[in-house]
């Protein structure tokens, strides 16, 4: 068990994110991941149903154009759970033009097959103070 190897595994699926690498995106996730995005009216119950989502969005025009990833950590539930935390800043484009978000998230790890996988994020806004 290592901070360093689930920073490492969360750097990819930020760093695919922030190039808007749809397929690598999603291939940081479980199959039966969870989602609770701010921007969505339920939760998202798998990994298809948040890609059956984005690809809506993508219909819609959107477009990551960048992410940045700022006050982390990571805290342990036994051996092979993680949890992450951190807030987001992340640049987004769509048919209306581009604008700016801040976040604040929650990724929750687990070490399947001696990988660590995403099975559940969840996404708040963040009031600037």
């Amino acid at each position: 068990m290592s901070e360093q190897d689930v920073l490492a595994a969360v750097d990819r699926i930020v760093d695919d994110f922030a190039h808007h690498r749809r397929d690598a995106y999603f291939s940081g996730f479980a199959d039966d991941a969870t989602f609770v995005l701010h921007t969505h009216p339920v939760r998202l119950e798998s990994r298809a149903e948040y890609e059956e989502a984005w690809d809506a969005w993508e219909r819609d025009g959107f477009r990551v154009l960048g992410c940045r990833s700022t006050t982390r950590r990571v805290q342990f539930a036994g051996e092979d759970v993680a949890i992450f935390t951190h807030d987001v800043e992340t640049e987004l484009a769509d048919d209306d033009g581009s604008t700016t978000v801040r976040e604040r998230e929650t990724i929750v790890m687990q070490r399947r097959d001696g990988a660590w996988t995403c099975v559940h994020e969840h996404l708040s806004p963040r009031e600037e103070s």
